[in-house]
């Protein structure tokens, strides 16, 4: 098979691996955290200051143990999701200040918005691992907004979903709260519920936040996503392949940290690096390299045996209109295509991450349907090419009335749930809409339709305390 997306070959990813090497070996990585500064220097790694450097032997020896396949557990364990191999997750946006109209205007995102996303999630045919963050509440206090969006991705939808990492502290309420769900410490570390977004401050530093999170999480086994959202020009360099060395050099830092609190603790490594526009010094998401990255990210984890991550529907667009349409499909079309295992940004995002918009969450999931369409093999075998049937339609024949078809009819092809496929006069008849406002309507009948999962009201009852609790300490 000819595919003209570029891939690397063995010896172009050794390169990279080298100067990874190298970087970890001479400039190393700061951690802000005194516990993960004593579990380096404890397991031999050479500490100075708050800046650990790493042997190649080291980096090797870690990461071995960090699985390349493992399971999400849902709260409905129907819906638990395998990551690693050809698995993949699909998670809506993250890190959202606002909420986008079809317009373009912006308002300030509330804890009712977020716990909409949660219900599109709950509802949702193609996402199928809830997010944190999705948006941040303007109308909760910002030390303890975590414990309700937590308490919102548990209660509103039994699908697995994204941890709390914005500190050491959310770390630990968010592993509480698992483990209340879950009954006991000793059922939580049995298999990852969560998967939480681990960004490094490039270049090559991790945060107190960040470096008390990883620690937490992998104690308690759950599953940390390494994002590096390294910036060519700003916080990275302006040659890709010199970017690709950083960001594997600080993603291979975090792993290493998660295998010596918990060796088999599992991991997802990637990242949305992207450029900095140098006219305007803002990050251009919808930029081509964004995809060339995205290729080339996923080529690395798979060189590490790693499950892999991925941007999903990024856009440098305010609104979701014709360039957020381009932007999204290029970038989750590669990211599919090339095999990644775990998708954030999947549906939903605007404005390089800075809001949210509902009718674009609808639109994205049926790009990212289509593209898994898009992706499944044609099935060669004799009853599916069918000969007998061809030669009893014959030379001018009718499919369309046959029997055979009719049967077919509603299963055998792809069927849309939002773009246009009728002719002008249909299209006319029913209203002449567009596709955002099919969105809307859309919208709107799914979250008429939502109906809250069953979950036990003493389970809802013990995390409302706990909450309470928390909030009392503040």
């Amino acid at each position: 098979m000819h595919d003209r997306m570029p891939a690397f070959t063995g010896e172009e990813l050794n390169k990279i691996h080298d100067a990874s090497m190298d970087l970890l070996i001479t400039v190393g990585v700061v951690f802000d955290d005194d516990e993960a500064l004593d579990l380096f220097k404890s397991n031999g790694f050479n500490v100075n200051g708050k800046k650990v450097f790493f042997s190649e032997k080291d980096i090797t020896r870690t990461i071995e143990t960090a699985p390349s396949h493992f399971k999400l557990t849902a709260r409905d364990p129907a819906k638990s999701v395998a990551i690693g191999g050809d698995d993949f997750a699909l998670a809506p946006g993250y890190g959202a200040s606002f909420i986008a109209t079809i317009g373009g205007l912006q308002r300030e995102a509330t804890l009712a918005d977020y716990q909409k996303f949660c219900q599109l999630v709950q509802t949702s045919k193609v996402i199928n691992v809830n997010g944190f963050l999705m948006v941040a509440p303007w109308d909760l206090q910002a030390e303890t907004a975590h414990l309700d969006m937590l308490y919102s991705n548990i209660v509103f939808c039994d699908k697995p979903f994204m941890g709390s990492p914005v500190s050491k502290a959310a770390a630990r309420d968010c592993i509480d709260m698992l483990t209340i769900m879950r009954g006991s410490k000793e059922a939580l570390k049995e298999t990852p519920v969560t998967a939480s977004l681990i960004t490094p401050l490039s270049p090559f530093r991790y945060t107190a936040e960040m470096a008390g999170s990883i620690i937490e999480l992998a104690r308690s086994n759950q599953a940390c996503i390494f994002g590096a959202l390294v910036m060519a020009g700003s916080s990275g360099p302006l040659s890709l392949a010199g970017l690709l060395a950083q960001q594997t050099a600080e993603t291979l830092a975090g792993v290493v940290l998660t295998q010596l609190v918990n060796p088999g603790a599992p991991v997802i490594v990637g990242g949305t690096s992207a450029i900095m526009d140098m006219r305007t010094g803002c990050l251009a998401m919808g930029a081509p390299e964004v995809p060339r990255l995205t290729s080339a990210t996923i080529q690395l984890a798979k060189f590490y045996k790693l499950p892999a991550r991925a941007g999903g529907c990024v856009t440098d667009a305010h609104l979701p209109d014709a360039q957020a349409g381009i932007e999204s499909t290029l970038t989750v079309m590669t990211a599919i295509r090339n095999g990644t295992n775990f998708i954030l940004h999947a549906a939903g995002i605007l404005g390089s991450y800075s809001a949210m918009s509902f009718e674009k969450f609808i639109i994205d999931e049926e790009l990212c349907r289509t593209a898994i369409e898009i992706l499944k093999p044609i099935k060669i075998t004799d009853e599916s090419i069918d000969l007998n049937f061809i030669k009893e339609v014959g030379i001018g024949g009718d499919y369309l009335t046959h029997p055979k078809t009719l049967a077919q009819c509603r299963t055998a092809l792809f069927l849309t749930d939002l773009v246009n496929r009728q002719g002008y006069a249909g299209w006319q008849e029913e209203g002449s809409r567009g596709v955002n406002e099919k969105a809307s309507e859309v919208l709107s009948g799914r979250l008429s339709a939502y109906e809250k999962p069953d979950i036990d009201s003493q389970l809802e009852t013990d995390l409302l305390t706990f909450i309470r609790k928390r909030k009392n300490q503040q």
